[in-house]
């Protein structure tokens, strides 16, 4: 569960995308079973993990079917859920605001229905020998990168508002396992996910770290949703019962995965049993204070954060002027309770 690092390069391989979804099957009853509820597929932003534990809590309790909905959730393998919206093989994707941003801007019909989590649980990692304490810190140390520009104008942006120097060195990422690139000293910090590759690094091998959350410099750098779920404007046309539906049984997951953490994990558990679960049971712990401040709003957006986002990209020169943010999400569809 990494960041989203392609930025900029949010839609192709439509024919991957056709093959790929040939391939699959559906992760939930028998076709017998199944036909008389409208069939929906869901495409994950990566493989399962703890920010998709409402969704899968939802589905092991039978709520899509309670509702209707036969619902089939797919990996997103080569290809992007986004992709498979833009090609109407799709209908709801988990993405990130820096690939739905792009996206729109290439043309793509994709439209944000709902925050998975309500801030970004972002941070930058590095071990705590490291004498790193606060973003200046990060002068003159080598960072773990991916090779995007939203990550270079991100981290020299929080450098320079603490005083810092903003260029800094970089190396190559060969892989996802922070703990032998922090380790071996490949690179002094890298950008991780708290809900996973923080509590994996410190709480499960035992690595002694330090972390810059991001949403602790947001008088420096915005919020933003990473992830969240989006659709495509056609599709809230032509079948809003539907959106509405899988919305209000999807928000009924995810509040009952803050309430009890411990029945989420197990859904998770069941559905992808390769995953290690004292990670998905303390990353399940950690997200249920933070699906959303508050339970009963889950899934709400705010034209703050989208705003502050997409200024913050223009300013950068990320994304050309003009771009038109109150297009790019909504919360419509989303339960009112």
């Amino acid at each position: 569960m990494t960041p989203t690092r392609s930025f900029l390069a949010a839609t192709a391989g439509a024919t991957a995308a056709l093959a790929f979804l040939a391939g699959c099957s559906p992760a939930t009853a028998s076709d017998s079973d199944s036909a008389d509820r409208q069939p929906v597929t869901v495409v994950l932003d990566w493989t399962p993990n703890t920010n998709h534990g409402g969704l899968y809590l939802a589905e092991a309790n039978g709520w899509f079917d309670d509702a209707g909905l036969d619902v089939e959730i797919i990996e997103p393998g080569e290809t992007s859920g986004l992709q498979l919206l833009a090609t109407g093989h799709a209908d709801f994707a988990y993405s990130v605001a820096e690939s739905l941003v792009p996206a729109r801007a290439q043309g793509v019909d994709a439209v944000s229905v709902a925050a998975i989590v309500e801030h970004n649980t972002s941070s930058l990692i590095f071990e705590a020998s490291s004498g790193i304490t606060r973003p200046r810190d990060l002068e003159g140390k080598v960072y773990g990168t991916y090779g995007s520009d939203l990550e270079n104008a991100l981290i020299s942006q929080l450098i320079a508002c603490d005083g810092g120097d903003p260029e800094m060195a970089t190396a190559p990422l060969a892989s996802d396992d922070f703990r032998i690139g922090l380790s071996e000293h490949q690179f002094d910090f890298a950008w991780v996910f708290d809900a996973w590759d923080t509590i994996r690094l410190r709480d499960i091998d035992g690595m002694d770290v330090g972390t810059l959350p991001f949403l602790d410099y947001t008088q420096c750098i915005p919020d933003w949703y990473t992830p969240l779920l989006a659709t495509t404007a056609s599709t809230l046309t032509s079948d809003p019962t539907m959106v509405r539906a899988f919305l209000d049984v999807l928000s009924r997951g995810y509040r009952a995965a803050m309430e009890d953490p411990a029945a989420a994990a197990d859904a998770l558990l069941a559905a992808a049993p390769e995953l290690d679960p004292t990670l998905v049971r303390a990353s399940a712990d950690y997200l249920a204070t933070r699906y959303a401040d508050d339970a009963a709003a889950w899934g709400r957006q705010t034209p703050a954060t989208w705003n502050g986002f997409v200024g913050f990209l223009e300013a950068k020169d990320l994304l050309e002027d003009g771009f038109d943010t109150d297009a790019a999400w909504t919360n419509d569809y989303l339960p009112t309770h």
